[in-house]
């Protein structure tokens, strides 16, 4: 038997299972936390804002073009997968692998770094946040550099881990034009201009590049819990 085989491994694979899950069941009750408080008229833990300011159905649909919830659910999205199968096979599996990584670090840096000086929330509304831009990161960043299972990405799943997040800022842009809201200040064309709001998206984007470049060669270096070879 190869020792390398994931099968040599299986305390590793049990806690790597359950570990995902948790990371998984965080995104969800953080998640489940925020649509009670839209529904209730509670704060928006990702901008602050009250049900004073938006009916119910905009808020509902604000809140999923918040790149904290999209990002998220990628998080979900993967982890419940790996921890029914941490070996999955696939360019596009590991492109939205690496992608859930890169946004959700992301997420994690440009809350801390830029937005949350601005905003001020207590109660559950804390909670969801602390879930979702804490939490969620840190678990599920965390959980990968552990378990793996490495090595699966090469420099064509770098380049396609970037569809998701360039679609997301296509919509930002385009819807934002349309209706005249954007989900992040940074990104507001009514208050940074055209110009500057496409330099800060810029700028995201190649910290984003030079993350994604790093997981590449942590993926190829470090070796991890679980091994496909």
């Amino acid at each position: 038997m190869n020792p390398q085989s994931p099968r040599r491994a299986p305390r590793a694979l049990a806690v790597s299972r359950v570990v995902h899950l948790a990371v998984a069941g965080v995104v969800a009750a953080s998640i489940g936390i925020q649509l009670v408080l839209l529904v209730t008229g509670g704060a928006d833990a990702n901008s602050g804002e009250t049900g004073e300011v938006a009916d119910l159905g905009t808020r509902l649909v604000r809140l999923f073009l918040f790149f904290t919830i999209d990002s998220n659910l990628v998080v979900a999205v993967v982890s419940i997968v790996t921890a029914v199968n941490p070996f999955r096979p696939g360019f596009w599996w590991n492109a939205l692998r690496l992608n859930a990584l890169v946004a959700i670090t992301v997420t994690g840096v440009v809350y801390m770094v830029l937005l949350a000086p601005a905003i001020h929330i207590d109660g559950w509304a804390l909670v969801s946040m602390v879930g979702l831009h804490v939490v969620s990161p840190i678990g599920f960043v965390a959980a990968w550099l552990v378990f793996g299972p490495r090595p699966r990405f090469d420099w064509a799943t770098v380049a396609a881990a970037f569809v998701l997040p360039v679609a997301w800022l296509a919509v930002t842009f385009i819807r934002g034009a349309i209706v005249d809201w954007y989900p992040y200040p940074f990104l507001d064309v009514r208050e940074r201009g055209l110009p500057a709001a496409l330099m800060n998206a810029l700028l995201i984007l190649v910290a984003a590049a030079v993350l994604a470049v790093l997981f590449r060669l942590v993926d190829a270096k470090l070796p991890s819990a679980l091994r496909d070879r």
